[in-house]
């Protein structure tokens, strides 16, 4: 397996089974719905457990730019090499927003709110305000990638419960940090599904909000590298 399919597979089934909880939760007619941020929360930290899991031999399982961009500034891997990891993460999640699509299309048709609609794709803010939700994004982007490079850094590690501590974490992130935008802390888990929720056919479901769309691609991007710059100095 390439690094390419690494990233390309394991940002796929992050997306298919971290957008698959939130259909499940919020849309009509769904057995998991109503389950609340909780069962999101655990969803989407078990989604980066398989994600991780699955790439972490082959690519290191960065699933997310904003920590590829992270370890191309401290050299854990060369610049020529961080366009096939956005490559691969942006398209991975195009496909697993995808999935996520093709098992809750009922659903998606059976919603009446296009909020919701869009929630199963991508983030939104509680209370929008640019500031406020751009430093809710970058802190807990922040606290991800410097959090990941001590998990990285041990020579011990747990075989195949390796990805477990990096699920946690963003289970922590989830529960702390969550609410004010949703925790996209990735611009692929967040741009890519975007792209999707504006061209697949889901009933009436409104805007995109791409006012909105480029908080939770910057936010990230300034979060990684404030962790990459804490952690040369």
């Amino acid at each position: 397996m390439s690094i390419f399919t690494a990233e390309l597979t394991g940002t796929a089934l992050l997306l298919l089974l971290g957008n698959g909880v939130v259909a499940n939760v919020l849309l009509p007619h769904s057995k998991g719905q109503g389950g609340g941020w909780i069962v999101i929360s655990f969803g989407w930290a078990m989604a980066v457990f398989v994600g991780v899991f699955l790439s972490a031999s082959v690519s290191g399982a960065h699933l997310n730019p904003a920590v590829s961009l992270a370890m191309a500034v401290l050299g854990k891997i060369s610049w020529a090499q961080l366009p096939v990891y956005l490559s691969a993460q942006m398209l991975g999640a195009m496909l697993g927003s995808l999935a996520v699509w093709a098992v809750y299309q009922r659903h998606l048709l059976a919603c009446n709110d296009a909020g919701l609609k869009q929630a199963v794709f991508c983030t939104a803010p509680a209370i929008p305000h640019t500031l406020s939700n751009l430093l809710s994004e970058t802190l807990g982007t922040f606290v991800l990638v410097y959090a990941v490079l001590y998990i990285a850094a041990p020579a011990a590690t747990l075989g195949a419960l390796d990805a477990l501590p990096v699920a946690l974490l963003v289970l922590a992130i989830g529960l702390s940090l969550g609410g004010p935008t949703g925790y996209a802390i990735n611009p692929a888990r967040d741009l890519g599904p975007r792209i999707m929720h504006a061209l697949l056919p889901m009933g009436t479901k409104g805007s995109s909000n791409w006012a909105y769309a480029w908080i939770p691609v910057v936010g990230p991007l300034l979060g990684a590298l404030l962790a990459a710059v804490l952690w040369l100095w």
